[in-house]
Parts: structure tokens; sequence; C-alpha cells
């Protein structure tokens, strides 16, 4: 993850197609949770946050995205694996660029050593309760 005390700054896109999104699934083992977040990650020294939101894409997904628009910038304050996390979360909207990622259900990723997936979901089933969409914050982002 990242080290205790540190204030991580990512990249996150937001995909969306009709009412559903494509998101990556996560698990928290000490609350035995899965939940589910937008894809992206980090932004390296040196680097924009539009730049780091296309380097994460291509590595994670061999995606290349387009239409990308800037959303938001917030902060997010939580608790994952038993330890506190706090990021700077800058949050934009965008397309594949290849139209064949809206007919793939999933994909799985490596992310450093974590194998993890990438689905598309129903942005219902995030409204109703049924799965966790974090930080709670996006939900303004389904409607």
């Amino acid at each position: 993850m990242h080290k205790p005390g540190e204030i991580r700054v990512l990249a996150l896109g937001i995909v969306r197609q009709g009412d559903r999104v494509f998101i990556s699934e996560g698990y928290d083992p000490v609350k035995q949770q899965t939940f589910y977040r937008a894809l992206g990650g980090g932004v390296e020294f040196g680097e924009t946050s539009l730049e780091a939101l296309q380097r994460e894409f291509q590595e994670e997904l061999q995606a290349e995205i387009k239409n990308i628009k800037y959303l938001n910038c917030q902060e997010n304050l939580f608790t994952f694996n038993g330890q506190p996390g706090h990021e700077i979360l800058f949050v934009y909207e965008c397309d594949f660029a290849d139209p064949k990622f809206y007919q793939i259900e999933e994909i799985t990723f490596m992310e450093k050593k974590r194998k993890k997936r990438a689905l598309w979901v129903e942005c219902d089933r995030f409204r109703s309760g049924e799965l966790r969409l974090v930080p709670e914050q996006f939900f303004k982002y389904l409607s």
C-alpha cells in the first residue's frame, strides 16, 4: 500500500457507458468486505495528474483513453486493512479510445504484485447499496 502517515495523490478516471461504469474491484481483509473504485493510480513526481491517469490506464489495462474531462479534486480519509489512509484524488471522466473495451465484461490485471480485476457494473447496484463504492462521494458521478 503506502507508508503510514503519507498522503497519496491519485488520478482516477470514471468510464461510463449508459448506466454502467467500468470500475476496479478491491477487498479489505480486515473488514472482510469487497469494494469498488474508479481506475487509476498514483501521481509520480514530475508528472501531472492527467499524465498519471493516462499512464495508469496504459499500464494496468493497455488502454488509451480519450475525451478526458477534469471533474473535481477531493480529499479521502479512510481505513484499509486496519490502517488509516489519506488521499488527494484528481477525478476525471473519460472514454476508452478502443471500442473493444466496451464489449469486454471484465479484465484481470496486475497492480504491483496483486492480481486485480476491473469490470462493467450497473450503477444501480451501487445506488441500491448492493455493492460498495469508495469513496462514497463518487455517487454524485453516477447520476
